[in-house]
């Protein structure tokens, strides 16, 4: 048990598993109570009830406004104010190529990463601004950061999550609130699980599969850097960090990979016109 977040109180919305149960599984660890949020209702209630007295639950979907201000506000009623917002639930959505994409599709998509984020700042804020302080954390990814890496609707709205962090961070800032946001790789959580096997349960073998694609050798990402990186973002740790965008992707919007880079052995300097060495 840590004192990292000691006295502190924050909302988690997709918190039923992934991210959102590790964060705040490790959240209540470093002393935060948290409201949890999700529309997985049985699986919520269940880490809800893992966390006993630190931990409600209730039911949120992220496209329903009044769910997620509902989600503030049971934060608020249950311990008595908000210091963190973690706007983390998400979906693949639609997939596919752009000139065949459901039109319908890519609105719901959007609806849950886009919409659904917007609530989540424009609600914390509502609680925050009167108390001059707060954390605001989002999940964006690294197809936020570059193309070519998910589906061109996910791609688009995380694209914009980093957009929203700069611009609300930008505003809220003189209020005494940070919002950050976080842009992971594939990890090992059900979501990419269910893209990479068929089967969001087989965790182990993604890990193995990421692991071999891994920039780092042999270590895959896991929920729990997710976790970390939420938590360094809603501490006092970082309490001159606003804006930003942090990676958890072992370097790769970087340019890390697991193959050597270009010219990664020596040679005499490369000069003009074909000439080499000093």
């Amino acid at each position: 048990m840590g004192s990292r977040l000691e006295g502190k109180v924050a909302a988690i919305t997709g918190a039923a598993s992934g991210f959102g149960a590790a964060t705040a599984r490790l959240f209540v660890a470093e002393g935060c109570k948290v409201a949890l949020g999700d529309i997985q209702e049985e699986a919520g209630r269940a880490v809800a009830g893992e966390l006993g007295d630190s931990a409600v639950f209730t039911r949120c979907d992220v496209t329903a406004e009044e769910d997620v201000a509902n989600l503030v506000d049971t934060a608020v009623s249950a311990f008595g104010k908000l210091d963190i917002m973690f706007n983390n639930a998400g979906i693949v959505g639609a997939v596919g190529p752009i000139d065949s994409t459901p039109t319908e599709e890519w609105k719901a998509t959007l609806d849950i990463l886009l919409n659904g984020v917007f609530y989540g700042v424009k609600h914390a804020a509502r609680v925050m601004k009167p108390q001059e302080s707060g954390a605001i954390v989002s999940m964006s990814s690294t197809a936020g950061i570059l193309g070519g890496l998910g589906p061109h609707t996910y791609t688009a709205a995380k694209h914009a999550v980093v957009g929203l962090t700069k611009s609300a961070g930008a505003e809220l800032c003189r209020f005494g609130i940070r919002v950050n946001c976080i842009s992971p790789a594939g990890m090992a959580t059900p979501m990419v699980a269910n893209v990479t096997t068929g089967d969001p349960a087989a965790i182990e073998e993604t890990k193995r599969s990421l692991a071999a694609a891994s920039p780092l050798k042999g270590r895959p990402g896991l929920a729990e850097d997710v976790a970390n990186a939420a938590l360094w973002l809603a501490s006092d740790e970082s309490g001159y960090t606003n804006g930003h965008t942090l990676t958890t992707d072992a370097g790769t919007t970087t340019g890390s990979s697991p193959n050597p880079p270009a010219f990664d052995q020596y040679q005499p300097m490369i000069r003009e016109a074909g000439k080499s060495g000093l």
